[in-house]
């Protein structure tokens, strides 16, 4: 499950819809790009205190690939 955060209250989000899936599903927090200064650091924050979840990045927008 993917979880696109643009504000600290989509972390909050994603803990409730990630109750709903099952214990094996995969669980990422990508930041919303034109947040992504913002919410990058929220979300390494985050991810250090619920290793349950990884990073998800856009990287095609980071190297300029359309």
């Amino acid at each position: 499950m993917k979880v696109v955060v643009f504000n600290k209250s989509d972390l909050s989000w994603a803990e409730k819809y990630a109750a709903m899936v099952s214990p094996d599903c995969k669980l990422f927090l990508q930041p919303e790009w034109d947040k992504a200064a913002e919410v990058t650091p929220l979300i390494i924050e985050y991810i250090k205190q619920n290793p349950q979840w990884e990073l998800s990045l856009q990287l095609h927008k980071y190297i300029n690939v359309p």
